[in-house]
């Protein structure tokens, strides 16, 4: 897809299923080329970040944001993504999740860490994030953050082509790894639920919860929604049952032949 579909995809799916905030498409990047405009955390705020917040900025600032070593401060996500000098990822994290009480050993906490998909030191040296309507690049994952309702469409839309469930894969923490990288290690979509840090650093809501693709199957999601469930009415905001005859408290319903309603 070029640059215009990306935007004629974002804003139907925007609109069919009235998300609050852009898709954000994301590309791994094998070195720190990356395109004008583009807003590196360290550079242009002179700050550090976490990887969900430079997320946030994409999906509701619609800024396009690059991250380096430099600019993320979250040490989980450095970690996972290959952003530090651990030779031993899993291990680094199991460390982590029992220092702070997430895991009852470093041991539990390590092999939890075996099973989040991660990067090895340097494998890719930046990531960059856009809202997918403005996105200059061909994106290795999009993710869609709503509501458990809106997201729903989004899994009729895959199982309707796919022939397969919707994978979810939920620790809590670390989640980054699983709405971002996880898509693109895996070539399937995930739902995940955003962790804690998410919710701390990145303001995402108590309703949220994100569906992301691999960026290659975007034409056929957007093909897919269309067609799913349309013969039974499917759609966003599910719309709800009324041919039917309340019932009311028999306090009412004495009053209501008292009055000559009923």
């Amino acid at each position: 897809m070029n640059g215009q579909n990306y935007a004629e995809a974002s804003d139907f799916i925007r609109n069919n299923l009235r998300l609050k905030t852009f898709p954000v498409a994301v590309k791994f990047l094998k070195d720190k080329t990356f395109p004008e405009k583009t807003r590196q955390p360290s550079v242009v705020m002179g700050k550090r970040v976490a990887i969900c917040q430079a997320v946030t900025m994409a999906r509701i600032y619609g800024w396009t944001v690059g991250l380096t070593k430099e600019d993320v401060i979250c040490v989980p996500a450095a970690i996972a993504f290959g952003f530090s000098t651990s030779t031993d990822s899993a291990a680094s994290l199991g460390k982590l999740f029992c220092s702070g009480s997430y895991s009852k050993t470093e041991e539990v906490g390590q092999a939890e860490a075996t099973t989040i998909q991660r990067l090895e030191k340097d494998e890719y040296e930046a990531i960059l994030l856009a809202p997918l309507q403005r996105a200059a690049f061909e994106p290795d994952t999009i993710a869609f953050y709503g509501n458990p309702a809106q997201l729903m469409r989004l899994v009729h839309a895959w199982t309707y082509g796919q022939g397969k469930r919707v994978q979810g894969h939920f620790g809590g923490k670390v989640e980054c790894t699983e709405y971002l990288l996880a898509p693109f290690k895996t070539q399937t979509a995930r739902i995940a639920i955003p962790g804690t840090g998410d919710r701390v650093f990145s303001m995402t809501q108590d309703d949220e919860i994100v569906l992301s693709i691999p960026g290659k199957f975007l034409a056929e999601l957007v093909q897919a929604l269309q067609e799913a469930g349309k013969k039974v009415g499917a759609s966003y905001p599910v719309p709800v049952f009324l041919n039917f005859q309340p019932e009311f408290p028999k306090q009412f319903k004495e009053l209501g032949k008292e009055l000559g309603i009923l």
